[in-house]
């Protein structure tokens, strides 16, 4: 059966994450209930990184077999409509390999986190991003986050940062890449690794925000890194302002949204030592 490469964008308020579960609607499930519909026999369709609940999606990776050989474009155009009134779209569909795997093959994955700060609660942005309303100290200290970020970077014990209930093998992880930029009404921060711990992005900007704050010094985080204790960081920023936005593959070709040039070292995998989770 020919396999086919996806292009994601989904808006993970609908659903339970992007892994199919019982109790709730996934992506996974969405979009293997369309290809059913469209091929007529049961697909399994697997990802570059499962998102949590609440977790939004510029360009997630995925990969599926059909067992019909359309033109991609065929199979883009059938899926988003069979994906219909899901909030899911097929951006791109592409022929690949037969030994292509969205989640195996994949050497990077990048991570949006969008900040919006104002008094007024947020209207059409309700659920796309994390609103922090200005204290009294004003707006967050980007450059002090950015200075914190620092701390953060290269291989390291990740588990002051990472969820009670990870799963992963070890908490040891390489992160590439984590930039704090201010924007128009607020702050982005984006993140680049081979893989993350469970939350890892999350409790990161949870203690950077802490940062920005003046509530933490920046060079505290490095304090907070080599304790190894998830209580000494700050909280779990909501998900709603996280995006998967892109993946990394063997060829050096970012798939995904263009949301900034990648750490040095990214395209040729010099500076990740992580296996894919």
């Amino acid at each position: 059966m020919p396999r086919f490469r996806l292009i994601l964008e989904y808006d993970g308020a609908a659903f339970v994450g992007w892994q199919r579960q019982d109790n709730g609607d996934s992506v996974q499930a969405a979009l293997e209930a369309a290809a059913l519909a469209y091929s007529g026999g049961a697909v399994q369709v697997l990802a570059s990184g499962r998102t949590d609940s609440g977790v939004h999606a510029l360009a997630q990776v995925a990969h599926l077999d059909l067992p019909r050989d359309d033109p991609p474009q065929t199979v883009r155009n059938a899926l988003n409509a069979h994906l219909k009134p899901a909030p899911v779209a097929v951006l791109d569909c592409q022929p690949v390999a037969d030994d292509f795997h969205a989640r195996f093959s994949c050497l990077g994955r990048c991570y949006l986190y969008r900040i919006l700060e104002r008094p007024a609660p947020l209207v059409l942005a309700r659920g796309r991003a994390w609103w922090v309303p200005p204290g009294r100290g004003g707006r967050l200290d980007a450059e002090a986050m950015a200075e914190a970020a620092t701390h953060l970077l290269g291989r390291h014990d990740f588990t002051s940062f990472r969820a009670s209930q990870c799963q992963a093998d070890s908490p040891l992880r390489t992160l590439d890449g984590l930039s704090v930029r201010a924007v128009e009404g607020g702050l982005e921060i984006r993140a680049w690794a081979r893989s993350f711990l469970h939350h890892q992005v999350r409790n990161m900007v949870g203690t950077l925000k802490l940062v920005g704050q003046g509530k933490l010094a920046p060079g505290e985080v490095a304090i907070i890194l080599a304790a190894r204790d998830r209580a000494r960081a700050g909280p779990t920023a909501p998900p709603e302002g996280l995006y998967f936005a892109g993946a990394l593959y063997p060829d050096a070709a970012l798939v995904g949204a263009d949301f900034g040039a990648p750490p040095p070292g990214w395209a040729d995998g010099k500076s990740r030592a992580d296996s894919s989770r």
